[in-house]
C-alpha cells in the first residue's frame, strides 16, 4: 500500500503546502534521486499524486480527492479502543503470578 511507507507519508506531507518539484521533495532525504522517483511513482500509481512536466522540471501535485477517499477508509479502524500495553502487562502479572518478560528494545 501506497501509505505505508513513511517516506511516502513524508512526501505527502510536504506536498500538502504546495506543488514541488521532484528535486525540491527529494533534497530533505537521504536516498538517491532514483530513489525517489520509485517512491513518487508508487503514490502516482495509487492515484494520490500526480505529475507533470513545465519545461526540463518535473512537478508535482497532490490529489486531494484520492486522499480524502484514504482518510474516510482509515476513519474506519478508529472504532478500535486503543491496546493499553502497560494494563494488559498488570493483568498477566496478577492473573499468572509472575513477571512477564519483557522485549528489548
Amino acid at each position: 500500500m501506497a501509505l505505508a511507507d513513511p517516506t511516502r507519508r513524508a512526501i505527502l506531507s510536504m506536498l500538502l503546502e504546495d506543488d514541488m518539484a521532484v528535486t525540491d521533495v527529494a533534497a530533505p532525504f537521504q536516498m538517491s534521486l532514483a530513489a525517489i522517483s520509485k517512491h513518487l511513482g508508487v503514490l502516482a500509481a495509487a492515484g494520490l499524486i500526480s505529475q507533470e512536466k513545465r519545461g526540463r522540471v518535473k512537478w508535482c501535485k497532490l490529489e486531494p480527492d484520492a486522499l480524502r477517499e484514504a482518510s474516510v477508509w482509515m476513519q474506519g479502524f478508529g472504532q478500535f479502543e486503543p491496546v493499553n500495553l502497560d494494563a494488559f502487562e498488570r493483568f498477566l502479572e496478577a492473573e499468572f503470578g509472575t513477571q512477564v518478560a519483557t522485549r528489548p528494545e
